[in-house]
Protein backbone atom coordinates (compact mmCIF):
# COMPACT_ATOMS: atom_id res chain seq x y z
CA UNK A 1 0.00 0.00 0.00
CA UNK A 2 2.93 2.24 0.97
CA UNK A 3 4.30 1.68 -2.55
CA UNK A 4 0.88 1.98 -4.29
CA UNK A 5 0.93 5.90 -2.25
CA UNK A 6 3.76 6.56 -4.12
CA UNK A 7 3.21 6.11 -7.33
CA UNK A 8 1.01 9.00 -8.13
CA UNK A 9 3.48 11.83 -7.44
CA UNK A 10 6.38 9.55 -9.06
CA UNK A 11 3.92 9.34 -12.57
CA UNK A 12 2.99 12.91 -12.09
CA UNK A 13 6.67 13.64 -11.72
CA UNK A 14 7.90 11.94 -14.48
CA UNK A 15 5.03 13.25 -16.83
CA UNK A 16 5.82 16.87 -15.83
CA UNK A 17 9.69 16.36 -17.14
CA UNK A 18 8.47 14.66 -20.50
CA UNK A 19 6.26 17.58 -21.28
CA UNK A 20 8.31 20.53 -20.20
CA UNK A 21 11.32 18.59 -21.94
CA UNK A 22 9.12 18.36 -25.18
CA UNK A 23 7.24 21.14 -25.27
CA UNK A 24 10.20 23.75 -25.54
CA UNK A 25 13.43 21.83 -26.53
CA UNK A 26 13.24 22.94 -29.81
CA UNK A 27 12.76 26.50 -28.22
CA UNK A 28 16.36 26.37 -26.54
CA UNK A 29 17.96 24.37 -29.27
CA UNK A 30 17.05 27.10 -31.30
CA UNK A 31 17.93 29.88 -29.08
CA UNK A 32 21.39 28.89 -28.29
CA UNK A 33 22.25 28.26 -32.45
CA UNK A 34 20.82 31.78 -33.05
CA UNK A 35 23.58 33.59 -30.49
CA UNK A 36 26.39 31.36 -32.47
CA UNK A 37 26.64 28.00 -30.48
CA UNK A 38 27.67 24.66 -33.10
CA UNK A 39 25.23 21.61 -33.21
CA UNK A 40 27.53 20.09 -30.94
CA UNK A 41 27.35 23.22 -28.07
CA UNK A 42 23.96 23.61 -28.06
CA UNK A 43 23.44 19.86 -27.40
CA UNK A 44 25.90 20.69 -24.84
CA UNK A 45 23.70 23.05 -23.59
CA UNK A 46 20.45 21.10 -23.63
CA UNK A 47 22.02 18.30 -21.53
CA UNK A 48 23.74 21.05 -19.36
CA UNK A 49 20.49 22.62 -18.20
CA UNK A 50 18.58 18.63 -18.00
CA UNK A 51 21.44 17.96 -15.56
CA UNK A 52 21.14 21.15 -13.68
CA UNK A 53 17.89 20.97 -13.15
CA UNK A 54 17.78 17.72 -12.07
CA UNK A 55 20.25 18.21 -9.45
CA UNK A 56 18.55 21.33 -8.16
CA UNK A 57 14.71 19.61 -8.34
CA UNK A 58 15.97 16.75 -6.56
CA UNK A 59 18.22 18.79 -4.12
CA UNK A 60 15.27 21.38 -3.09
CA UNK A 61 12.55 18.92 -2.96
CA UNK A 62 14.58 16.80 -0.53
CA UNK A 63 15.78 19.88 1.13
CA UNK A 64 12.53 21.69 1.95
CA UNK A 65 9.78 18.91 1.70
CA UNK A 66 7.90 20.60 -0.85
CA UNK A 67 6.94 20.05 -4.79
CA UNK A 68 9.56 22.40 -5.76
CA UNK A 69 9.45 22.66 -9.51
CA UNK A 70 12.64 23.52 -11.74
CA UNK A 71 13.03 24.58 -15.30
CA UNK A 72 14.73 25.86 -18.41
CA UNK A 73 13.65 28.97 -19.18
CA UNK A 74 11.99 29.02 -22.03
CA UNK A 75 11.33 32.71 -22.02
CA UNK A 76 15.09 33.25 -22.12
CA UNK A 77 15.84 31.08 -24.68
CA UNK A 78 12.99 32.82 -26.93
CA UNK A 79 14.89 36.04 -25.94
CA UNK A 80 17.89 34.49 -27.64
CA UNK A 81 16.34 34.03 -30.64
CA UNK A 82 15.15 37.25 -31.22
CA UNK A 83 18.68 38.37 -30.26
CA UNK A 84 20.55 36.48 -33.10
CA UNK A 85 23.99 36.90 -33.94
CA UNK A 86 26.42 38.60 -31.09
CA UNK A 87 29.68 40.27 -31.32
CA UNK A 88 32.40 37.76 -29.71
CA UNK A 89 30.31 34.74 -30.83
CA UNK A 90 29.13 31.63 -28.82
CA UNK A 91 31.90 32.72 -26.00
CA UNK A 92 30.35 36.05 -25.84
CA UNK A 93 27.12 34.17 -25.19
CA UNK A 94 28.21 32.21 -22.55
CA UNK A 95 29.83 35.51 -20.40
CA UNK A 96 26.27 36.44 -20.50
CA UNK A 97 24.77 33.62 -19.24
CA UNK A 98 27.40 34.03 -16.14
CA UNK A 99 26.73 37.33 -15.28
CA UNK A 100 22.79 36.34 -15.39
CA UNK A 101 23.52 33.74 -13.00
CA UNK A 102 25.41 36.12 -10.93
CA UNK A 103 22.74 38.47 -11.16
CA UNK A 104 20.23 36.02 -10.00
CA UNK A 105 22.61 35.13 -6.76
CA UNK A 106 22.62 38.39 -5.81
CA UNK A 107 18.54 39.27 -5.64
CA UNK A 108 18.38 36.30 -3.80
CA UNK A 109 21.40 38.01 -1.69
CA UNK A 110 19.85 41.39 -1.54
CA UNK A 111 16.41 41.94 -0.79
CA UNK A 112 16.36 45.15 -2.61
CA UNK A 113 17.46 44.39 -5.87
CA UNK A 114 14.78 41.63 -5.74
CA UNK A 115 12.23 43.94 -4.79
CA UNK A 116 13.30 46.40 -7.70
CA UNK A 117 12.76 43.87 -9.79
CA UNK A 118 9.25 42.95 -8.53
CA UNK A 119 8.62 46.40 -8.79
CA UNK A 120 9.12 46.84 -12.48
CA UNK A 121 5.43 48.07 -13.92
CA UNK A 122 3.30 44.45 -15.10
CA UNK A 123 2.39 45.94 -18.20
CA UNK A 124 5.65 46.92 -19.48
CA UNK A 125 7.31 43.52 -18.35
CA UNK A 126 4.68 41.49 -19.71
CA UNK A 127 4.93 43.73 -23.22
CA UNK A 128 8.83 42.99 -23.14
CA UNK A 129 8.26 39.05 -23.35
CA UNK A 130 5.30 39.84 -26.07
CA UNK A 131 7.46 41.41 -28.53
CA UNK A 132 10.47 39.08 -27.99
CA UNK A 133 8.48 35.71 -28.83
CA UNK A 134 6.20 37.38 -31.37
CA UNK A 135 8.24 36.43 -34.03
CA UNK A 136 8.30 32.63 -33.14
CA UNK A 137 4.49 32.46 -32.67
CA UNK A 138 4.18 33.34 -36.25
CA UNK A 139 6.55 31.18 -37.02
CA UNK A 140 3.73 28.24 -37.62
CA UNK A 141 2.10 30.73 -40.22
CA UNK A 142 5.16 30.97 -42.21
CA UNK A 143 5.68 27.22 -42.06
CA UNK A 144 2.16 27.31 -43.99
CA UNK A 145 2.91 29.36 -46.30
CA UNK A 146 6.55 27.28 -47.11
CA UNK A 147 6.04 23.99 -46.20
CA UNK A 148 2.36 23.13 -46.33
CA UNK A 149 2.79 19.08 -46.72
CA UNK A 150 5.09 18.97 -43.25
CA UNK A 151 3.40 22.09 -41.69
CA UNK A 152 -0.11 21.34 -42.15
CA UNK A 153 -0.10 18.05 -40.43
CA UNK A 154 1.99 19.39 -37.25
CA UNK A 155 -0.59 21.99 -36.67
CA UNK A 156 -3.88 19.75 -37.17
CA UNK A 157 -2.55 18.01 -34.60
CA UNK A 158 -1.33 20.75 -31.95
CA UNK A 159 -4.90 22.00 -32.36
CA UNK A 160 -6.88 19.12 -31.57
CA UNK A 161 -4.93 18.26 -28.57
CA UNK A 162 -5.02 21.85 -27.65
CA UNK A 163 -8.84 21.09 -27.76
CA UNK A 164 -8.96 17.92 -25.61
CA UNK A 165 -5.71 17.43 -23.92
CA UNK A 166 -3.93 20.46 -23.29
CA UNK A 167 -1.12 19.27 -22.02
CA UNK A 168 -0.19 17.04 -24.44
CA UNK A 169 -0.67 19.65 -27.30
CA UNK A 170 2.95 20.57 -28.30
CA UNK A 171 4.44 17.39 -27.51
CA UNK A 172 1.63 15.81 -30.03
CA UNK A 173 2.78 18.36 -32.50
CA UNK A 174 6.67 17.73 -31.81
CA UNK A 175 5.53 13.56 -32.66
CA UNK A 176 4.07 14.78 -36.01
CA UNK A 177 6.78 17.14 -36.92
CA UNK A 178 9.34 13.89 -36.49
CA UNK A 179 6.54 11.53 -38.78
CA UNK A 180 6.46 14.34 -41.07
CA UNK A 181 10.47 14.35 -41.49
CA UNK A 182 10.69 10.72 -41.35
CA UNK A 183 8.05 10.61 -44.13
CA UNK A 184 9.44 14.35 -46.28
CA UNK A 185 13.44 14.10 -45.26
CA UNK A 186 16.35 13.06 -46.48
CA UNK A 187 17.55 9.75 -46.51
CA UNK A 188 18.77 7.55 -44.00
CA UNK A 189 16.65 10.10 -41.15
CA UNK A 190 18.13 9.85 -37.39
CA UNK A 191 20.05 6.37 -38.27
CA UNK A 192 23.38 7.81 -38.15
CA UNK A 193 22.34 9.97 -34.79
CA UNK A 194 24.43 8.77 -31.90
CA UNK A 195 22.53 8.74 -28.22
CA UNK A 196 26.15 9.37 -26.35
CA UNK A 197 25.60 12.50 -24.13
CA UNK A 198 28.75 15.20 -24.68
CA UNK A 199 29.39 18.12 -22.67
CA UNK A 200 31.48 20.60 -24.20
CA UNK A 201 33.14 23.46 -22.16
CA UNK A 202 33.05 27.29 -23.66
CA UNK A 203 35.74 29.55 -22.51
CA UNK A 204 33.27 32.51 -21.87
CA UNK A 205 34.55 36.23 -22.74
CA UNK A 206 33.25 39.46 -21.74
CA UNK A 207 31.63 42.00 -24.23
CA UNK A 208 29.68 44.97 -22.80
CA UNK A 209 26.82 45.03 -25.31
CA UNK A 210 26.41 41.71 -25.10
CA UNK A 211 26.41 41.48 -21.38
CA UNK A 212 23.58 44.47 -22.20
CA UNK A 213 21.60 42.88 -25.02
CA UNK A 214 21.75 39.58 -23.43
CA UNK A 215 22.18 38.98 -19.68
CA UNK A 216 19.94 42.01 -18.14
CA UNK A 217 17.04 40.93 -20.44
CA UNK A 218 17.72 37.29 -19.22
CA UNK A 219 17.89 38.04 -15.83
CA UNK A 220 14.59 39.91 -16.05
CA UNK A 221 12.42 37.85 -18.14
CA UNK A 222 13.38 34.68 -15.93
CA UNK A 223 12.38 36.74 -13.04
CA UNK A 224 9.22 38.23 -14.16
CA UNK A 225 8.04 35.80 -16.46
CA UNK A 226 9.22 32.35 -14.30
CA UNK A 227 10.31 32.75 -10.86
CA UNK A 228 7.28 34.89 -9.59
CA UNK A 229 4.89 33.22 -11.59
CA UNK A 230 6.40 29.58 -10.21
CA UNK A 231 6.12 31.36 -6.46
CA UNK A 232 2.43 32.33 -7.06
CA UNK A 233 1.62 28.92 -8.17
CA UNK A 234 2.85 27.42 -5.16
CA UNK A 235 1.45 29.65 -3.10
CA UNK A 236 -1.99 28.77 -4.84
CA UNK A 237 -1.67 24.97 -3.56
CA UNK A 238 -0.48 26.68 0.09
CA UNK A 239 3.09 26.64 -0.17
CA UNK A 240 5.57 28.80 0.63
CA UNK A 241 9.04 28.19 0.34
CA UNK A 242 11.74 31.16 0.69
CA UNK A 243 12.57 32.61 -2.27
CA UNK A 244 16.01 33.78 -1.54
CA UNK A 245 17.23 30.64 -1.05
CA UNK A 246 15.73 29.19 -3.73
CA UNK A 247 17.18 32.15 -6.25
CA UNK A 248 20.50 31.57 -5.06
CA UNK A 249 20.22 27.57 -5.85
CA UNK A 250 19.21 28.21 -8.98
CA UNK A 251 21.72 31.07 -9.85
CA UNK A 252 24.53 28.94 -9.20
CA UNK A 253 23.34 25.82 -10.89
CA UNK A 254 22.89 28.33 -13.45
CA UNK A 255 26.38 29.35 -13.02
CA UNK A 256 27.79 25.90 -12.93
CA UNK A 257 26.10 25.30 -16.25
CA UNK A 258 26.72 28.10 -18.08
CA UNK A 259 30.40 27.21 -19.17
CA UNK A 260 28.56 24.34 -21.00
CA UNK A 261 26.14 26.16 -22.65
CA UNK A 262 23.24 26.19 -20.39
CA UNK A 263 21.29 29.62 -20.78
CA UNK A 264 19.22 29.41 -17.53
CA UNK A 265 17.27 27.17 -14.65
CA UNK A 266 14.47 28.65 -12.37
CA UNK A 267 11.76 27.78 -10.76
CA UNK A 268 9.01 26.17 -13.08
CA UNK A 269 5.29 27.91 -13.49
CA UNK A 270 3.54 25.43 -15.43
CA UNK A 271 4.48 21.91 -14.60
CA UNK A 272 4.40 23.46 -10.71
CA UNK A 273 0.88 22.97 -11.01
CA UNK A 274 1.62 19.86 -12.77
CA UNK A 275 3.39 18.40 -9.26
CA UNK A 276 1.69 20.69 -6.75
CA UNK A 277 -1.55 20.11 -7.50
CA UNK A 278 -4.32 17.97 -5.48
CA UNK A 279 -3.90 15.28 -8.38
CA UNK A 280 -0.13 14.59 -7.97
CA UNK A 281 -1.27 13.34 -4.20
CA UNK A 282 -4.37 13.79 -1.95
CA UNK A 283 -1.55 14.47 1.25
CA UNK A 284 0.11 17.83 0.26
CA UNK A 285 3.11 16.23 2.46
CA UNK A 286 3.68 13.80 -0.41
CA UNK A 287 3.62 16.14 -3.28
CA UNK A 288 7.28 16.86 -3.11
CA UNK A 289 8.45 13.17 -4.42
CA UNK A 290 6.92 14.93 -7.60
CA UNK A 291 9.57 17.00 -8.22
CA UNK A 292 12.03 14.23 -7.16
CA UNK A 293 10.61 12.16 -9.87
CA UNK A 294 10.80 15.32 -11.84
CA UNK A 295 14.12 15.60 -11.74
CA UNK A 296 14.94 12.01 -12.30
CA UNK A 297 13.22 12.05 -15.62
CA UNK A 298 15.13 15.31 -16.83
CA UNK A 299 18.20 13.37 -16.16
CA UNK A 300 17.34 10.51 -18.62
CA UNK A 301 16.13 13.16 -20.82
CA UNK A 302 18.86 15.11 -20.44
CA UNK A 303 21.01 11.96 -21.94
CA UNK A 304 18.64 11.80 -25.25
CA UNK A 305 20.48 15.30 -25.71
CA UNK A 306 22.68 14.79 -28.64
CA UNK A 307 19.08 12.56 -30.91
CA UNK A 308 17.57 15.93 -30.60
CA UNK A 309 20.00 17.95 -31.90
CA UNK A 310 19.93 15.78 -34.79
CA UNK A 311 16.63 15.82 -35.20
CA UNK A 312 16.51 19.55 -35.09
CA UNK A 313 19.24 19.44 -38.09
CA UNK A 314 17.45 17.22 -39.98
CA UNK A 315 13.82 19.08 -40.27
CA UNK A 316 13.89 22.81 -42.07
CA UNK A 317 14.69 25.19 -40.03
CA UNK A 318 11.22 27.15 -40.38
CA UNK A 319 9.48 24.24 -39.21
CA UNK A 320 11.56 24.03 -35.77
CA UNK A 321 11.02 27.25 -34.93
CA UNK A 322 7.45 26.06 -35.72
CA UNK A 323 7.01 24.02 -33.26
CA UNK A 324 8.77 26.71 -30.83
CA UNK A 325 6.53 28.99 -31.87
CA UNK A 326 2.95 26.97 -30.84
CA UNK A 327 4.55 26.08 -27.69
CA UNK A 328 4.78 29.91 -26.54
CA UNK A 329 1.46 30.56 -27.87
CA UNK A 330 0.16 30.53 -24.42
CA UNK A 331 2.64 32.46 -23.13
CA UNK A 332 2.18 35.38 -25.98
CA UNK A 333 -1.60 35.56 -24.98
CA UNK A 334 -0.49 35.88 -20.94
CA UNK A 335 1.54 38.37 -21.60
CA UNK A 336 -0.53 40.62 -23.81
CA UNK A 337 -3.06 40.50 -21.27
CA UNK A 338 -0.61 41.55 -18.62
CA UNK A 339 0.59 44.56 -21.09
CA UNK A 340 -2.95 46.04 -22.06
CA UNK A 341 -5.61 44.76 -19.50
CA UNK A 342 -4.88 47.83 -17.27
CA UNK A 343 -5.56 51.17 -18.67
CA UNK A 344 -2.85 53.23 -16.13
CA UNK A 345 0.37 52.08 -17.70
CA UNK A 346 -0.80 50.82 -21.47
CA UNK A 347 0.69 53.51 -23.36
CA UNK A 348 4.27 52.73 -21.97
CA UNK A 349 3.64 48.55 -22.39
CA UNK A 350 2.55 49.43 -26.23
CA UNK A 351 5.80 51.47 -26.61
CA UNK A 352 7.74 48.88 -25.43
CA UNK A 353 6.07 45.99 -27.09
CA UNK A 354 7.05 47.65 -30.23
CA UNK A 355 10.33 48.81 -29.51
CA UNK A 356 10.86 45.30 -28.45
CA UNK A 357 9.52 43.56 -31.19
CA UNK A 358 11.03 45.40 -33.52
CA UNK A 359 14.41 43.57 -33.55
CA UNK A 360 16.30 46.53 -33.47
CA UNK A 361 20.04 46.55 -32.94
CA UNK A 362 21.84 49.88 -31.50
CA UNK A 363 25.40 49.99 -30.27
CA UNK A 364 25.26 46.37 -30.26
CA UNK A 365 22.79 45.75 -28.26
CA UNK A 366 19.53 44.03 -28.66
CA UNK A 367 15.62 45.27 -28.86
CA UNK A 368 14.74 43.67 -25.52
CA UNK A 369 16.84 46.48 -23.32
CA UNK A 370 16.04 48.95 -25.99
CA UNK A 371 11.98 48.11 -25.70
CA UNK A 372 12.08 47.89 -21.54
CA UNK A 373 14.23 51.37 -21.53
CA UNK A 374 11.74 53.35 -24.08
CA UNK A 375 8.81 51.36 -22.08
CA UNK A 376 10.31 53.56 -18.61
CA UNK A 377 11.15 56.81 -20.27
CA UNK A 378 7.64 56.64 -21.76
CA UNK A 379 5.74 55.60 -18.57
CA UNK A 380 7.89 58.24 -16.34
CA UNK A 381 6.98 60.96 -19.21
CA UNK A 382 3.46 60.07 -18.98
CA UNK A 383 3.02 59.84 -15.44
CA UNK A 384 0.53 62.33 -13.86
CA UNK A 385 1.08 63.51 -9.91
CA UNK A 386 -2.25 62.92 -7.98
CA UNK A 387 -3.63 66.33 -7.24
CA UNK A 388 -3.48 66.78 -3.87
CA UNK A 389 -6.61 66.56 -1.39
CA UNK A 390 -8.25 69.94 -0.66
CA UNK A 391 -8.62 70.52 2.98
CA UNK A 392 -12.17 71.55 4.43
CA UNK A 393 -13.54 71.62 7.42
CA UNK A 394 -17.17 70.01 6.43
CA UNK A 395 -17.36 66.03 6.74
CA UNK A 396 -18.40 64.29 4.10
CA UNK A 397 -22.03 62.73 4.23
CA UNK A 398 -22.20 59.32 5.05
CA UNK A 399 -23.49 56.74 1.91
CA UNK A 400 -25.49 54.11 3.36
CA UNK A 401 -23.86 50.67 1.99
CA UNK A 402 -27.34 49.11 0.89
CA UNK A 403 -29.25 52.25 -1.12
CA UNK A 404 -26.05 54.18 -2.33
CA UNK A 405 -27.57 57.33 -0.90
CA UNK A 406 -25.78 59.92 1.16
CA UNK A 407 -27.67 59.82 4.64
CA UNK A 408 -27.68 63.47 6.80
CA UNK A 409 -25.84 62.26 9.57
CA UNK A 410 -21.69 62.57 9.78
CA UNK A 411 -19.46 60.03 11.46
CA UNK A 412 -17.24 60.47 14.37
CA UNK A 413 -13.61 61.70 13.54
CA UNK A 414 -10.89 58.61 12.92
CA UNK A 415 -13.50 56.27 12.08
Amino acid sequence: MRHHGLLPPILAGLVSAVVGYASSFTVVLAGLRAVGASPAQAASGLLALCLAIAATAIGLGLRYRMPISIAWSTPGAALLVATGPVQGGFPAAVGAFLIAAALMVLAGLVPWLARAIAAIPRPIAGAMLAGVILSLCTAPVRAMVELPLLATPVILVWALLFRFARQWAVPGALAAAVVAIAVHGPGGGLSGATLRPSALLTVPTLNPSVLVSIAVPLFLVTMAAQNVPGMAVMATYGYEPPLRPLLVTTGLASAVAAPFGAHAVNLAAITAAMTAGPDTHPDPRKRWIATVALGAGQLTLGLGASLAMALVLLSPPILVVAVAGLALLPALGSSLANAVTEAEGREAAVVTFVVTASGTTILGIGSAFWGLVAGGLTALLLHRRRPAPVATTEQPEPENPVSGSRESATLPAGR
